[in-house]
């Protein structure tokens, strides 16, 4: 909730300004945006512990996903290392990792 405000108080304080750089026939303002928040952005409340954790396997999965890297430990600064640190994943988590409908968190 709090960075609902933030963001609803800063668009409102900053929009005047931000919408004088749109031109009227871009293809921003057809689709309604004002060029300030990403574009596919979407919020979600963590609903209980079992989303939290699919979060954060969506999270440590991502360059795996987008061909970044081959393996989630290839990805030097994941906080990956700091889950397997504390047990909570094997050194070579994802390997045989699948995404399923369940996994999926809006893209």
């Amino acid at each position: 909730m709090r960075i609902a405000e933030i963001k609803k108080r800063f668009s409102k304080t900053y929009y005047e300004e931000i919408s004088k750089t749109i031109s009227k026939n871009s293809k921003q303002a057809k689709r309604g945006e004002n060029g300030l928040w990403q574009r596919r952005f979407w919020e979600h409340y963590i609903r209980d512990e079992e989303d939290l954790h699919r979060h954060i396997d969506y999270i440590h999965y991502n360059p795996v996903k987008h061909g970044l890297v081959k393996q989630v430990k290839e990805w030097p600064s994941s906080s990956f290392f700091d889950y397997v640190k504390k047990g909570v994943y094997e050194i070579d988590w994802g390997e045989t990792y699948e995404e399923s409908k369940d996994n999926l968190f809006g893209e």
